[in-house]
């Protein structure tokens, strides 16, 4: 059995959000033929199940970086949190350095999750960050803290590296960017990766391969405890350097194409159609 680790944004999704028809075809022949399907991806749950094509799936999901590990009938299996002795120092480093800041939780993301804002003007992002009160997350009766994600218009890209440089070293954590205009910061025990090697070890099962998809820098989590790592067309070049198959862009059914063309892992007679 392979275990085949699938990013959402900028991966299965297109431009639009969606999974294509032909995206869904692979998918389902993939489980009919016995393999592991996993959505692991940055998003938290409720920006997961809003997907109709994952409304009919009966997949393992892997969220919020590996923070929050759910099985295929949906039960949580595991969380990774920050302590919120941590989150208040992190939280206080991140204000000083002027970035927009999104708490994920789980009483779900504040001021936002990050799949909302990406229509969102420069203006309108501002008075979000800034009008927000963030003293009322502290404030909920047995609050888990996930992730915070250090967000930047993309004209002040210099100040991620700033961020990564004043969190580095000094708290347990993972950090990753998932675009180039964030970084996300979890518990060192949430990662992509991490959270694959958990999964085969609680469920007991012995992958013969495990074949990750990724666009993104919090992807390589995931190719590093991949046998075979697969980058989108559309990914920074960073990320298409760590993978060993670079596939078409996620507008271009990338994920159906690598399965079906790179990997061989549909029957040869099978008819999917890819650009």
């Amino acid at each position: 059995m392979k275990c085949i680790s699938i990013d959402l944004d900028g991966t299965l999704l297109n431009s639009q959000h969606e999974i294509s028809e032909e995206n869904v075809k692979a998918l389902n022949k993939l489980q009919e033929q016995g393999h592991c399907l996993i959505l692991n991806t940055g998003r938290a749950y409720a920006d997961v199940i809003k997907l109709k094509a994952v409304q009919n799936m009966e997949v393992p999901i892997f969220c919020i970086n590996g923070s929050v590990l759910y099985s295929k009938s949906r039960e949580i299996i595991y969380e990774a949190t920050l302590t919120v002795s941590a989150y208040q120092e992190i939280f206080t480093l991140l204000k000083e350095l002027g970035v927009g800041i999104l708490v994920y939780t789980n009483y779900g993301g504040y001021p936002s999750t990050l799949p909302p804002l990406h229509d969102k003007s420069k203006e309108e992002l501002d008075v979000l960050f800034q009008e927000y009160n963030y003293d009322e997350i502290l404030e909920k009766d047995n609050l888990k803290i996930y992730k915070l994600i250090a967000l930047v218009h993309y004209d002040q890209l210099e100040k991620i590296e700033e961020v990564k440089a004043s969190l580095a070293g000094k708290f347990d954590i993972s950090m990753a960017s998932s675009f180039a205009n964030n970084v996300e910061i979890t518990s060192s025990e949430a990662h992509k990766g991490k959270a694959l090697l958990r999964f085969q070890l609680m469920m007991d099962l012995s992958f013969d391969e495990i074949i990750a998809f990724g666009d993104g820098g919090n992807d390589l989590a995931q190719f590093e405890v991949a046998t075979t790592s697969v980058a989108m067309g559309n990914a920074p070049l960073h990320v298409q350097q760590k993978a060993d198959i670079i596939t078409k862009t996620n507008d271009e059914d990338g994920f159906a194409y690598a399965v079906h063309h790179l990997l061989h892992l549909l029957d040869s007679d099978e008819k999917i159609s890819v650009i």
